[in-house]
Parts: C-alpha cells; structure tokens; sequence
C-alpha cells in the first residue's frame, strides 16, 4: 500500500511538470527617443548627426534604442501634431533640436523628459520656474540638454570692430516671431552702442521675406552682414550669401556651419559637438532610466549644461571675394 501510494506521488509530480511551460527570460523593451526638428536645414543637420553618433558611442546603435526622427519643415501646425504623436506613444523622451521644439514640447508636456540642443539658455525664453524661496532661477523639472548663451554676439562685435576698423553700419535679419531671436536682437543692440555702430535691423517672420530683407540692407549700404543663429537666416542663407556678395559686403556668424555656407568668419558653438554632448547626456539617461516622479532631471543628476566646444573659423573663398586676410587665430573651416 505505502509503495503504491509513492507511486502515485511520483506520477502526480510527472504530469504536473509535463504541464508546466518553459519560462523565458524577460525581455527589456527598447527605449523609443521622439526627435523633433523644426525644419530642414543643413547646419541643424550636423546637431542631429553629432547626437545619433554619440547614442552609438554610448552603446546605442539602432539594436539598442529607436529614434523617431520627425521634421516639422517649418510648420507650427505640423509640429504640435508630431509632439501629440509622441506623447501618445509614450516615449522614453523627447530631444528637442532648435529653440522652437524644446518650447513647444515643454507646452505639451510637464511628464516626459526633454533634453534640448540648438537653443539657448532658459532663462532667456523666460522658462525658469520659481523655487521654494521664489526665485527665478530654476529650469522646468522635465528639461535638460546644453544651451548657448549670448555672449557669442559680444566675441563677434569684438572681431568686426578688429577687422573692419573702418565699418560704421552693421545690418542683421532675424525672426521677428521667435523670443531667444528678438532677446538676441537686444544685446546686438547694446552692443552696437557701445561699440559705435548703427544697427540696420529688418524683422521677418518667414523664409520667403529674406530676399527683399536682405536687397533693403544692401541698398542700405551696410558696411557688414551679422548672421546669428536664426531659423530664418538658416533657411535662407544661401539668398542671403548671394545679394551680400552681389553687393560686396562681407558677412560674420556665430556658427561654424554658416561660415562654410559662405559667411567670411566667426566665433561660435559648433552645431555637430553641440548635438553629440547632448546625444552623450541622452545615452547616460538611457542606461539609468531614472523614474522622473516627484523629482527633477536636474535631482536627478541631469542638470543643463552649456555648450563645451566653440569654433573660431573663416572661409578661404569667401575672404578671398573681399580681399581679406584671415583672422589670426581662425582656422579655414572644412
């Protein structure tokens, strides 16, 4: 009886098991990065290039994290819809490439992370937050990524007045709809005072006003081109290289992209080191994946940085147009 009864136990614990499927190993899912572009444009291309490098130098190639790259091409409309779009996948984060996608995704979202590149400081677009013994000092809980300063418009008014020593009248177009542009616009104004300058200023809002933008300040008889880092002034760069050469006035920028677009010279963030420190902050988040609840990315360890690399280029071909020696300490930008 007593042998009978193991027996039983035995065949129970057999069919049990048989019944009993193989558990495999959970599986992580792969983190989705949103990335949003507010428009086509080559020098914004070389953040987004410098970022996607960095992911893969972190240890995410494409097996390891998806980025949904969306392109807005200008359009507001077309911008809330893809931020929606991403907001409804869930999203690991979002990375904002220029100014006016980091702010429209902070308008959208308090929750997701956002870690920004071609933009500058928060407290510039008035996004600070007050703290607990109000002030304003403090970026929104879910932003993070590097940003520029203004004090690239001090280094170049200091190499125009080195350069053209003669130069009275400085012209600049800039977007007329965009904060950090308009505040941009205000220390070239300042500065344009102190140093002895008359700024010839034409406020646009689209791509398509810069041709007759730029003909009004050649006929203005400007002495220099200032070409700060503005949507509009990316898109149109080109037009803008054209009537200035036409008119043989020498053009200045703050970013290294547009000095090889056909500026002469200028000081500045360079746009693909500028995306790949952000790209490497992003690989550092994904490998923690931190829980953004209650707290901030700045708790968290993920504070805003500034931009680390800036560039002191010039252009061979295009100083050669208006018969001027490098600047000494430029390199020729490639």
């Amino acid at each position: 009886m007593r042998n009978k009864f193991i027996l039983a136990l035995v065949i129970a614990g057999a069919l049990s098991a048989c019944g009993k499927k193989e558990e495999k190993p959970t599986q992580q899912a792969i983190p989705v990065i949103g990335f949003v572009q507010t428009v086509e444009d080559e020098t914004i291309n070389d953040a987004r290039r410098g970022f996607l490098d960095a992911l893969k130098a972190g240890g995410f190639d494409s097996s390891k994290v998806i980025v949904d790259y969306k392109n807005a091409q200008g359009d507001n409309a077309t911008l809330n819809q893809i931020l929606d779009q991403f907001i409804a996948k869930k999203v690991n984060l979002i990375a904002a490439n220029t100014t006016v996608a980091m702010v429209s995704a902070l308008s959208k979202t308090k929750d997701i992370p956002i870690f920004m590149m071609v933009a500058p400081s928060p407290t510039i677009n008035n996004l600070t937050e007050i703290d607990s013994i109000g002030k304003n000092i403090r970026a929104p809980r879910n932003l993070s990524g590097v940003y520029e300063t203004l004090t690239y418009i001090d280094s170049n008014l200091a190499l125009i007045k080195r350069t053209f020593p003669k130069a009275k009248k400085i012209g600049v177009i800039y977007n007329s709809s965009e904060i950090n542009s308009t505040n941009a616009i205000e220390r070239l104004r300042t500065l344009c005072k102190q140093y002895g300058f008359a700024l010839e200023e034409r406020a646009i809002s689209a791509t398509i006003d810069a041709l007759a933008a730029a003909q009004a300040l050649a006929n203005a008889k400007i002495d220099v081109f200032f070409a700060p880092p503005d949507n509009v002034v990316f898109n149109a760069f080109e037009t803008i290289v054209k009537t200035m050469n036409e008119a043989k006035i020498p053009i200045v920028s703050s970013e290294a992209g547009l000095v090889k677009r056909g500026a002469a010279f200028g000081y500045g963030a360079d746009f693909y080191q500028w995306g790949y420190q952000c790209g490497t902050m992003v690989a550092e988040f994904l490998k923690e994946q931190p829980d953004l609840t209650g707290t901030s990315l700045r708790d968290l360890g993920y504070p805003l940085q500034t931009v680390k690399v800036r560039k002191f280029v010039h252009n061979d071909n295009a100083l050669a147009l208006f018969g001027l020696q490098a600047p000494e300490g430029s390199v020729d930008v490639k």
